[in-house]
């Protein structure tokens, strides 16, 4: 189980608390009835996806500080007893000393008046023996004041829940805490306490749900003992800095604790609930820690039948929760599409992530020479939305921070003065979290972004294929680099499209998005693009290290978890890479020194594809010539196009008007004997990466017959190490995509030059 997205809630620590001192002046005992009342809260008017509590709504919430800082929930049991969860004391299989903790009780803001609150030492941390991790339950924790609590009308113990005792599933329970809002986005000042209402689910429903594969490939087998809250769709959640606090349920007009925050994937993510420590199941052992204390925490008998609520169905089959995002009638029709409207300027195309939201370049808004000057005019700003009759004002502009310096950050948010009612014409994209990883050979689109030009023509030509990462990060970075393996955001997205073949031209100050879908599902996963002149493919600057930056703004994107999970049976993608050496002629040195006039390369091709593109091939046989697929079949294509090759005179006459030579040497290396051997060919846009021509031996023997290969013991002849010559570590084609593969061309008959 990967332990990046299995996050117990116990991160957040804030600074510590002023005046939170410990209040042993008056005797707790002289303040307490003689039966021990529980889950009941002064009569008052009523986390992620939650709210502010009204203060003294939920007098049994405490906060565990540790050196100054909270960093967990817990809930008071009795006067001189707190039930959490176990992994806030444990780390790496060890207890931390309760010499460390305290306990505030009474609290509202942790930032404001502390009048009813008070704090006390912790004495003890007791947790189950069988505790070891989130995962494998057990997953609570008793913690023994040092002296008894102060009860009052903000400080009251919670009712626990008998071993017999039964929550009906779909039942409106309520979690609470000092967590993140959202993943990663802190809660911010006064770090009042939250409140969010969360429904049960039963077991079978919440195995459902953790059944389906999530992000990377995901399950979880859920055990005995755990419990679910929350809703197949996401966005209401508890969250880190949450962890041990209480989820309450009410019954007759008392308060009983049903489960202790213990962990969750991400937070408020589709189709992954909260996951809950079941109080019930462990009154034995709660019981059997507290004993001899005076007075005990309540167990009252439950006083009715629990029946099924009506929000889930009985039999407990679940309902996969779709996304509300990235859904287009057809591609090239675009729902999020967005232009805003300034004056004085030309349309800046972005794309709609929210009800309330728009994403487009800072570039198209801040001032080329002072770019610290923001926007004052916003009143005459306007944002056009599909099929929307009339245009949306702009309310806010919040541009990243790094927006002025930095191209991988030419971010800017748009709020609009009135909420979007999402439609099928008009619905927010799809935006990736930071470990979203999109697989190679995805299907994707360019979309309009920024000021660019206007497509060149049909929508059609606008497809692309996502090439491996690291065959783009390789093309693009620099030797010895570790590739950014899957889970870690990506230095740069290629896909692979035909759009400037087309259209005779390269577009060097284009702007584009990328779209790529999953499941009929499409992300916003790419923008603008590097400033790559007319090498091929273009690469766009990844998206999802932006996505907290944008949830952190909007407090609504949609980001969503990875739909497709296919990496095929070897999983490549999973090994660590690395990129290959580079030298000054390439990453295995091409033929350094120039050519004796007049005496060529004997076997280099010029290979003519379709009357004005040219091609760089082989003779590896009397009758075939070898070229690489990217240069002479187009992606989507299954026709050969027309093709005539001219041997014997590559290099030595210009090529005729309007031909361009498109696809980069061949790969030779020499070996001892002196003779040249063909080791790779050239991948699309490189002329330092090459797909090893090793790998197909078999192929290209059995398709020619004729070729000749290299006897076991005759491989190249290896220079020393900082030769030119191609080193031992030849650039492998390990992540080559399907486009940089071979061709074999037959020659009938051979055209001589």
């Amino acid at each position: 189980m990967s332990q990046h997205l299995l996050l117990p809630f116990v991160i957040l620590a804030i600074s510590p608390i002023p005046g939170a001192l410990q209040d042993s002046a008056l005797s707790p005992t002289q303040e307490e009835p003689e039966d021990l009342d529980c889950g009941r809260p002064e009569p008052s008017t009523r986390i992620m996806g939650g709210s502010e509590a009204q203060p003294g709504s939920w007098p049994w919430q405490v906060s565990l500080h540790q050196r100054g800082g909270h960093i967990c929930g817990g809930s008071l049991i009795a006067p001189s007893w707190v039930l959490s969860a176990a992994h806030c004391f444990v780390t790496n299989g060890t207890l931390e000393p309760a010499t460390e903790w305290s306990v505030l009780l009474g609290v509202h803001s942790q930032d404001g008046p502390l009048d009813s609150a008070h704090a006390r030492a912790v004495a003890a941390i007791l947790v189950p023996d069988n505790y070891s991790s989130v995962e494998l339950g057990a997953d609570l924790a008793l913690v023994r004041l040092a002296s008894p609590a102060r009860l009052g009308p903000a400080v009251r113990p919670i009712c626990l829940p008998r071993a017999s005792h039964r929550f009906a599933h779909g039942t409106a329970c309520w979690a609470t805490g000092w967590g993140d809002i959202q993943e990663a986005d802190p809660l911010p000042l006064p770090w009042a306490l939250q409140e969010v209402e969360l429904r049960l689910l039963g077991e079978a429903a919440c195995q459902c749900l953790y059944s389906r594969p999530g992000p990377f490939n995901l399950t979880f087998q859920l055990l005995p003992g755990m419990l679910c809250a929350g809703y197949p769709e996401g966005r209401r959640d508890t969250c880190q800095g949450d962890s041990g606090g209480p989820l309450v349920c009410e019954e007759g007009g008392q308060w009983f604790q049903a489960g202790i925050t213990s962990f969750g994937f991400g937070c408020g993510r589709r189709n992954r609930p909260g996951v809950f420590t079941a109080v019930a199941p462990y009154e034995a052992w709660i019981r059997q820690q507290v004993m001899g204390s005076e007075p005990g925490p309540a167990f009252p008998t439950q006083s009715w039948e629990p029946q099924p609520g009506p929000w889930e169905p009985t039999d407990e089959n679940c309902t996969i929760a779709l996304p509300e995002c990235g859904k287009a009638p057809r591609p090239g029709t675009w729902p999020w599409e967005a232009r805003v409207m300034v004056p004085g300027s030309r349309p800046c195309h972005g794309a709609l992530v929210s009800e309330s939201w728009v994403l487009a370049p800072a570039s198209c808004f801040l001032d080329p020479i002072n770019s610290d000057l923001l926007p004052r005019d916003l009143d005459n700003w306007r944002v056009l939305l599909p099929s929307r009759p009339r245009a949306e004002l702009v309310a806010r502009f919040v541009p990243h921070e790094n927006a002025s310096w930095d191209d991988t950050s030419d971010l800017a948010l748009l709020q609009l003065q009135t909420p979007v009612n999402l439609s099928t014409a008009s619905r927010p994209v799809c935006l990736p979290h930071p470990e979203h990883y999109f697989l190679p050979r995805s299907r994707c689109r360019l979309a309009r972004w920024g000021r660019g030009e206007p497509e060149p023509g049909p929508s059609t030509l606008l497809e692309a294929e996502l090439l491996g990462g690291w065959w783009c990060h390789c093309l693009y970075g620099r030797q010895g680099e570790s590739v950014p393996p899957p889970g870690d955001p990506p230095h740069a997205l290629c896909p692979a499209y035909q759009e400037e073949e087309e259209a005779g031209r390269c577009w060097n100050y284009s702007h584009w998005s990328l779209l790529c879908q999953e499941e009929g599902t499409w992300f916003l996963a790419g923008i603008s693009d590097f400033s790559s002149g007319c090498l091929r493919p273009r690469a766009f600057y990844p998206l999802q290290t932006h996505g907290p930056w944008i949830s952190h703004v909007t407090r609504g994107a949609y980001l969503e978890d990875q739909l497709t999970w296919d990496w095929g049976p070897e999983g490549e993608e999973t090994e660590t890479q690395a990129c290959p050496p580079h030298t000054e002629h390439g990453a295995c040195g091409l033929r350094p020194e120039p050519a004796v006039m007049g005496i060529l390369w004997p076997w280099l091709a010029e290979v003519h594809v379709a009357g004005n593109q040219v091609c760089t091939g082989i003779l590896v046989a009397p009758g075939w010539v070898v070229a690489a697929t990217h240069c002479v079949l187009r992606p989507g294509f299954t026709t050969v196009p027309y093709i005539e090759v001219y041997l014997g005179r590559a290099g030595a006459s210009p090529l005729p008007q309007g031909h361009q030579v498109t696809s980069a040497p061949p790969l030779l290396c020499q070996t001892e004997g002196g003779s040249w051997v063909l080791m790779g060919m050239a991948v699309r846009g490189s002329r330092e990466l090459f797909a090893a021509i090793g790998p197909e031996e078999a192929w290209i023997a059995q398709t020619v017959g004729e070729a000749h290969f290299l006897p076991p013991n005759g491989y190249p002849h290896w220079p020393p190490e900082g030769s030119d010559l191609c080193p031992p570590d030849l650039a492998r084609a390990s992540g080559s995509p399907q486009a940089a593969l071979l061709l074999l061309l037959l020659l009938l008959p051979l055209i001589q030059g």
